[in-house]
């Protein structure tokens, strides 16, 4: 039976993950200080590690897929082929930044300020990089982890460090003086697994199943019954990712408008549906939108 090796990544992003996987049609069930959850899938053998190993893993073989964050792949340099973006998160399903970040009453206001001065941080290698094509020399020192601690406590001048919604920076009394890179969740897979024509297959259907949960969690599905004479008041203010779909109530003069709208227009769209009479509006979670 052909197999393929999945790596999820441990850490922050692991329950988000198998909730993706869930939702996508895929049920994981983790083992207490086990590495390797079970799948429902018997095509498939799951192995949980560290985003910042992954990219490592998959290049080198050891992995078939993997699910990581573009910030690792860029740190190890490492040559795969990233198949698709899985944007998600434990927080606010938006890319991550890593910025640059110094004590809020520093004199360092911009990166050329860093000269000569010190910089801790858990992405050496983009950050090292990052700083000698600018041309400015600083000491880079690898953060084990606290690393907002470390601008506090005198131990660095600066950080780079990754954030998604500055609460931490912030509550640290840390100022933000330069954005390094965006980031975000991708699927990668090794080169040459992606030239092996069932393994290739088996990553795409699994990339189109995530991607379409992923856009599922933006919209959400809308139905209700509406009177022939007021259809086409309704049919014009709904919002629908093609059209709306029309179909009439059996031996009735009343109609059934069914679509698929974005989250946030719902509390809006639903009074003012009920305004043009439409009635019965129910709204409905959608697992997949593909």
């Amino acid at each position: 039976m052909n197999i393929l090796k999945l790596g999820l990544p441990k850490g922050s992003l692991e329950k988000a993950t198998i909730q993706l996987f869930e939702k996508a049609g895929w049920r994981i069930k983790p083992a207490a200080r086990n590495y390797f959850p079970k799948i429902d899938d018997s095509e498939l053998d799951c192995s949980i590690c560290r985003p910042q190993e992954m990219s490592r893993y998959v290049e080198s073989g050891l992995l078939d897929a993997g699910i990581t964050g573009k910030d690792w792949t860029m740190e190890n340099q490492s040559e795969v082929v990233m198949v698709c973006d899985l944007v998600y998160s434990k927080v606010s399903n938006r890319p991550t930044r890593w910025v640059v970040a110094v004590s809020g009453d520093s004199d360092i206001r911009k990166i050329e300020d860093l000269e000569g001065k010190k910089i801790s941080t858990e992405l050496v290698g983009v950050t090292k990089r990052f700083f000698e094509e600018r041309g400015i020399n600083v000491e880079i020192e690898f953060s084990w982890g606290a690393t907002e601690a470390k601008v506090v406590s005198g131990l660095a001048d600066a950080i780079v460090e990754v954030t998604e919604t500055e609460t931490t920076i912030r509550a640290h009394g840390l100022r933000i003086i330069h954005e390094l890179m965006e980031s975000n969740t991708q699927l990668i897979t090794n080169k040459k697994v992606w030239e092996d024509p069932w393994k290739r297959e088996k990553i795409e259907n699994i990339a189109l199943l995530l991607q379409g949960a992923l856009a599922a969690d933006r919209v959400v599905g809308l139905k209700m019954n509406v009177p022939k004479g007021k259809v086409q008041k309704i049919v014009d203010v709904l919002p629908s990712l093609n059209a709306p779909t029309v179909a009439s109530l059996y031996h009735t003069e009343w109609f059934s408008i069914e679509t698929v709208i974005t989250k946030d227009v719902v509390r809006d769209l639903v009074p003012q549906l009920k305004k043009l009479g439409a009635e019965g509006i129910i709204e409905y979670p959608l697992n997949k939108v593909i």
